[in-house]
């Protein structure tokens, strides 16, 4: 039996405190930073746990304030975060089949695709190999637009080249501009390699690991559900973005049409991705946000760089209230029938992230000024990973910056603990209670 510290779930919050710990000690160092000055400790603290959580919200001016010493522990704190996180995720199933038994092997290998006892130097390898790689390759078209579209040197083309590009397909979201990138905001180069990299680190590791399986006929009921759940929700994202804010002065209308696409659909990717942002998001409408909070809180797929409950979560409940509605004994889907241990997972991760990120909301709404839309984005924000935000991070008191940091710890470090805690813990009772229907609705 695993106990103690060699629990898998404990490891990892054991592993993301140590990594967080070591981040905010070297973001203190006066080297850290443009001034010279150390940076406080709650300061250097949220930055750190917003890095190695890939959430990207920060308290400080990111271009400004770091040196470039700070921005490399930065980029070492995303790269961490990102193919870390789910390195840790794969070892965890990997652990989690050898704790159980022949059914529940075939289970966990099914669900994780790509895992089984023999595999762990090769999914390793294989996810630090695609994060290298398609870094790299959008570091090389970043720099390039850099330096030949807007007359920026090699090298500083080339170091914000890599910089944005970690910063995408991790999902942080953070620039080294202080306005996102607004700036680019009418620039297909930019603007596409920068969803193309998020979308693709939002897929998650196993989808990814099933493209590359040329040889194989059929993919796994996980990729046939994520991939056009997930591409979907971007679709509708970009629509509710074009549709409520194609007039407005302070977003879409000054632009032209073509313009108008790119910048909807770019804000209809980033609230399930990275976050970063082409236009003012204080300025975006009500709706917009509200739509935005909940791309946020869905997430990407599992075993990706975003948080959330992820999309396979929220597309297994529909399905159960698909089949609830339809009066079904069991729930099926594309041919296969999803056990009531699944369902019972899927539906105690989502309540416990709708109870986490209400509970915070209505802390920082008792405790601040700000409108509910505003904290609303803020906590859902945190929980999702994603670093889109209002403006209002740095305006938080250090109650509320802590309430923000134990989000952003949860939601992306929790959903993989939660999980994997469910399924080691999983027994069977040795005698039923009488059974009795209680009114529902």
């Amino acid at each position: 039996m695993i106990t103690g510290w060699r629990h898998p779930a404990r490891l990892v919050v054991l592993a993301f405190l140590a990594a967080t710990a070591a981040g905010s000690a070297l973001l203190m160092l006066p080297v850290a930073t443009e001034t010279g000055r150390p940076t406080d400790f709650m300061h250097a603290l949220f930055t750190s746990v917003s890095g190695i959580t890939g959430t990207g919200l920060a308290v400080v001016d990111t271009g400004s304030h770091w040196s470039v010493f700070g921005e490399v522990v930065l980029l070492v704190l995303w790269q961490v975060g990102g193919f870390g996180i789910m390195t840790l995720a794969s070892v965890l199933a990997l652990l989690i089949s050898h704790r159980l038994g022949l059914h529940m092997q075939l289970t966990v290998k099914t669900e994780t695709n790509t895992l089984n006892l023999g595999q762990v130097r090769r999914v390793v390898a294989g996810v630090v190999t695609i994060s290298l790689v398609v870094e790299a390759v959008g570091a090389l078209v970043l720099a390039l637009r850099f330096w030949l579209g807007y007359g920026d040197s090699f090298g500083s083309a080339l170091y914000s080249g890599v910089f944005h590009s970690v910063s995408a397909f991790n999902s942080v979201g953070l620039s080294l501009y202080p306005d996102s990138l607004m700036r680019y905001a009418t620039d297909p180069w930019v603007c596409l390699t920068i969803v193309a990299l998020a979308v693709t680190g939002g897929l998650g590791f196993p989808v990814l690991f099933e493209f590359l399986r040329r040889r194989r006929k059929r993919w796994s009921l996980h990729t046939k559900i994520t991939v056009p759940v997930y591409l979907g929700l971007m679709a509708f994202g970009t629509l509710i973005v074009l549709a409520v804010e194609w007039a407005r002065a302070g977003t879409l209308g000054p632009y032209g049409v073509g313009d108008k696409l790119l910048i909807g659909l770019f804000h209809g990717v980033m609230p399930g991705t990275a976050g970063f942002n082409t236009v003012d998001v204080s300025q975006l409408q009500p709706a917009t946000l509200l739509f935005g909070d909940v791309l946020m809180f869905i997430g990407g797929g599992s075993a990706g760089t975003t948080g959330g409950i992820k999309v396979t979560t929220f597309a297994l409940l529909a399905f159960v209230l698909v089949a609830e509605v339809r009066a079904e004994p069991s729930v099926h889907v594309m041919g296969r029938r999803i056990s009531a241990e699944v369902q019972r997972q899927a539906v105690t991760v989502a309540l416990l992230g709708v109870g986490v990120v209400m509970v915070a909301t209505l802390f920082l709404l008792a405790t601040t000024s700000f409108r509910l839309d505003a904290v609303l984005v803020e906590t859902t924000s945190a929980f999702g990973g994603v670093g889109m935000s209002t403006g209002i991070t740095p305006q938080l008191s250090v109650s509320g910056q802590l309430v923000i940091i134990v989000l952003m710890f949860i939601g992306r470090v929790g959903s993989i603990t939660l999980v994997s805690a469910l399924a080691l813990r999983e027994r069977r009772r040795r005698y039923e209670l009488p059974e009795e229907r209680p009114i529902v609705g």
